[in-house]
């Protein structure tokens, strides 16, 4: 499998980086540990991933990604309402809606 990530800085929760690879793990881990020029200098979070059979399919998606404002912005508005949701509460209301 391959996958294209989102990832988002811990230190400033406005900046997010978008990749490929066929090892999420060890691909965060080279994130964090400085190994990439691009992130050098944050503490990064996986917040979303997406699975591809073929490593074209996963490169195709990550350069639309990164290179069509409107797909990015898309998934950025879905990513970060995801983020900022606030959490179940059993589906009561709140006093004053």
């Amino acid at each position: 499998m391959f996958y294209v990530y989102v990832i988002q800085s811990e230190n400033d929760r406005d900046r997010f980086y978008v990749g490929f690879s066929a090892d999420l793990r060890q691909r965060l881990s080279q994130h964090n540990d400085g190994s990439n020029h691009s992130t050098r200098g944050h503490k990064w979070s996986l917040v979303y991933y997406e699975a591809y059979v073929t490593r074209g399919a996963a490169v195709k998606r990550e350069r639309v990604l990164k290179n069509d404002g409107r797909t990015r912005r898309h998934l950025m508005e879905r990513i970060r309402d995801m983020l900022s949701e606030e959490p179940f509460n059993g589906g009561e209301r709140r006093t004053g809606e």
